[in-house]
């Protein structure tokens, strides 16, 4: 799980990569879950958490970005 200081220091065009590649390992451990099972079902809910703390400081930016 990533720190939101260590989230912050990334630049836009990473952030916009690390979500895809969460977007993706949320999508195969949901396909996981469904089929088999999951050794760990709540690596699911820190995904999600992850993936809603890089959209806020996206959103962020855009916002900070418009203001100025």
């Amino acid at each position: 799980m990533m720190k939101n200081s260590k989230v912050k220091e990334m630049s836009s065009p990473e952030l916009e990569k690390e979500l895809s590649e969460l977007k993706s390992e949320l999508f195969k451990l949901r396909f996981s879950l469904a089929t088999n099972g999951l050794d760990n079902p709540l690596r699911i809910r820190e995904v999600r958490k992850e993936i809603a703390r890089i959209k806020t400081i996206l959103r962020q930016r855009e916002l900070n970005n418009n203001n100025q």
